[in-house]
Parts: structure tokens; C-alpha cells; sequence
């Protein structure tokens, strides 16, 4: 995984309306980068249902939120439809921008070994830099606990 202190990785990929984001959009501004395993799974659907709800807080304080799982762009799309998210969620079918953040890798459930996204959040300042990562991510409450993070630095 990158560390503290480092600029985020370049990276580029569709949301959910079929738009290019690149990790240059979003220079000279503060923002989130949370990755999570799948649409419309229970943590995830909680993770991005508690980021939506505090959205406005999250643009009050001029943070940008965006999301990021190996699903594709439908999925994207059906899954903001249906939590009214309105935050970019970017479709990384290659997992290349996960591999880039260090965030692909081994994991176990039930006993079965496998590969997928560990559930991980960047904080980012306006230069690019992270200054704070949440590795391995309990959903509930994290929306509130990076909007607190966000606080102790401005």
C-alpha cells in the first residue's frame, strides 16, 4: 500500500455515467478516495449510503468524494441510481487503479483465500498528497470518522 505523505498515483477511469476521471480533476482540491469490494453488497451499500448522507457536509467543507471498485460502469450506474449517490464512482474492471493504491490483494472469507479489494480510504490534500489512510475500512461510521479528519487539519 502507499503511505502517508505521498502524492496519490495518476489514474483514469469511467463513472457511472460513462464520464473520464482522471486523478488530475481533482488537483488543487481536497478530496476522498474510498475503495470498496462491490456494488450492492451490505458493507459497501452502508459505506456509500452513509457517505451520500453526509455529502453535503463533505461539499460544505469543499471535499470531493469519489468511490472506486472493480465493478463496470452499469453497475456503477444502477447501484448510484438506487442509493442516489452523487459522487463519481469509478469503474476499475483491470483493478488498476487498486494495484496503484496497493489496495488488491489476499483475502480471506470463510475459510477460501482470494483476490479482491481490501476495503481501504485515502484523504488527500489540495497538492495531492495523502495525509491520512484508513486501511481495512468497518463501514459504519467511517463516513463521519473522515469528515472528523478532514476537521483536525483546517
Amino acid at each position: 500500500m502507499i503511505s502517508e505523505g505521498e502524492n496519490i498515483p495518476k489514474f483514469e477511469a469511467n463513472d457511472a455515467n460513462g464520464n473520464k476521471v482522471k486523478s488530475t480533476d481533482f488537483k488543487g482540491k481536497k478530496h476522498v478516495i474510498y475503495f470498496y469490494p462491490k456494488d450492492f453488497t451490505p458493507g459497501c451499500t452502508t459505506e456509500a449510503d452513509e457517505f451520500s448522507k453526509d455529502y453535503k457536509k463533505f461539499q460544505k467543507k469543499e471535499i470531493e468524494i469519489i468511490g472506486v471498485s472493480p465493478d463496470d460502469v452499469d453497475s456503477h450506474k444502477k447501484f448510484c441510481d438506487k442509493m442516489g449517490i452523487k459522487f463519481p464512482l469509478l469503474a476499475d474492471t483491470e483493478k488498476e487503479i487498486s494495484q496503484k493504491f496497493g489496495v488488491w490483494g489476499k483475502k480471506k472469507f470463510m475459510g477460501r483465500e482470494y483476490m479482491g479489494v481490501i476495503r481501504s480510504t485515502f484523504l488527500v490534500n489540495e497538492t495531492g498528497k495523502i495525509f491520512k489512510i484508513f486501511p481495512k475500512v468497518k463501514p459504519a461510521g467511517h463516513s463521519k470518522e473522515v469528515l472528523e479528519e478532514f476537521s483536525k487539519v483546517n
